[in-house]
């Protein structure tokens, strides 16, 4: 766990938007549980709260072109990790999906903290 304890509202979700055509050889199940595996073996979350979808595209541009693969991945997750721990996690979903997606070009992946203070799910109220 790494010095972080489990929240019960930790719930972290890791939203996966990509272009349609990253997925001629892969499904979204083998995507999806990928990033799963990535999120899991962090440390940082419960394996049973972690949620991952993915939107893949069929229009879209990168650098000014329709024909450019991508990949992105939004982060969800609980305040409370360090900046060390989110940079650590985004290196290593970014890693995965590189061994996955050696000629998409544009991988990457950011993390957004939920706030504490403002979160809300059925469980809290």
């Amino acid at each position: 766990m790494r010095g972080f304890s489990f929240n019960p509202i930790a719930m972290p979700h890791f939203i996966i938007d990509c272009s349609k055509e990253v997925l001629s050889n892969l499904t979204e199940k083998d995507v999806n549980t990928k990033v799963h595996q990535a999120a899991s073996s962090s440390g940082l979350f419960d394996e049973s709260d972690i949620k991952v979808r993915m939107r893949p595209f069929e229009n879209y541009m990168v650098g000014g072109s329709d024909q450019t693969p991508f990949i992105h991945v939004f982060a969800y997750i609980m305040e409370g990790r360090t900046t060390e721990q989110k940079a650590n996690l985004s290196k290593s979903v970014v890693s995965e999906l590189k061994s996955l997606f050696p000629e998409v070009p544009f991988i990457a992946m950011n993390i957004y903290d939920f706030e504490k203070a403002t979160y809300a799910n059925l469980n809290t109220i």
